[in-house]
């Protein structure tokens, strides 16, 4: 039991974590009156190497913004976590719960300096992600591209002349930041990492009280949609860093996977049924063939 102290949450220092923390903090007391619920600032490996230009898949991709987090409340240092969904490994840690996500904000990705077609021949666009790059090469294999990372601030300053860099909109949507983004890409096309504009709060397995503090925010539909995306990646297995999208909505799971060359990719829909269980099965069976027909 956890008394009358304030309930502790794990976060990042970044801005963009921190005001989407302070909202989950918001939502969490006013869901259960009488409880406090205080921020604790963990740096993670990511942060550390924020400025430092070197590709996320090369210091542990996925998890590489999440890992030092989970400690903090596996320690007992904190109640529990707030991660953007997208971040998490597809295979939840031992000893925590995702005991609730948080009704997700736009999915999308955005081009900010220039629109897809405006771009000119053999533009630059940034992007720290496989995915995207992937995903533009697609529909675009004349464009070059650049590492980008940092946080939000420093990456919109990071738009090269002619060019354009890409980011989630639901990053610049928590932080309040309206540039002038120049081209919201389709979801269909340009398909989302698993989880994308979404936060996910995690706590101990064992602790059933804060357990039942996080599920009084739970968003049904977001977490039917989410566990369905994660479950795609889940099947594709945890050490996967191939260039992997999913998004799912009430009826679709639409699905983009690239091999590891390159050379080829696949998007894919299907559709849903209400049924979670089988929605969870058909979108591991989906991973499954995309992947066997890449290889």
């Amino acid at each position: 039991m956890h008394g009358d102290r304030p309930l502790r949450l794990a976060t990042r220092g970044s801005a963009q974590a921190r005001t989407q923390s302070q909202a989950v903090a918001d939502a969490l007391m006013a869901a259960n009156p009488g409880r406090t619920v205080e921020l604790v600032f963990v740096e993670t490996l990511g942060d550390r190497t924020q400025h430092a230009d070197v590709p996320l898949h090369t210091i542990g991709g996925q998890g590489v913004f999440v890992k030092e987090v989970q400690a903090a409340v596996l320690r007992g240092d904190a109640d529990m976590a707030v991660h953007s969904a997208k971040d998490l490994p597809s295979t939840t840690a031992d000893g925590l719960s995702l005991a609730a996500f948080c009704k997700r904000r736009d999915a999308r990705d955005v081009l900010i300096g220039s629109t897809l077609d405006g771009l000119r021949q053999g533009a630059s666009v940034a992007t720290g992600s496989v995915r995207r790059r992937a995903q533009l090469t697609v529909v675009r294999p004349d464009l070059q591209f650049r590492e980008l990372r940092g946080n939000i601030h420093t990456r919109l300053g990071k738009v090269p002349d002619g060019g354009a860099i890409v980011m989630a909109a639901a990053a610049l949507e928590v932080l309040g930041i309206s540039p002038e983004v120049s081209d919201y890409l389709p979801p269909a096309t340009f398909v989302p990492s698993p989880g994308q504009g979404c936060v996910a709060i995690e706590c101990r397995s064992n602790d059933a009280d804060m357990i039942e503090v996080i599920g009084a925010i739970d968003d049904d539909s977001t977490r039917q949609a989410v566990e369905i995306e994660r479950a795609f990646l889940a099947e594709l297995g945890s050490g996967c860093s191939l260039p992997v999208g999913a998004h799912a909505d009430a009826r679709t799971l639409t699905a983009f996977l690239g091999s590891a060359d390159g050379h080829g990719h696949l998007t894919e829909s299907i559709e849903l049924t209400d049924d979670r269980d089988l929605a969870l099965v058909r979108s591991a069976e989906l991973a499954r063939s995309m992947h066997k027909r890449l290889q």
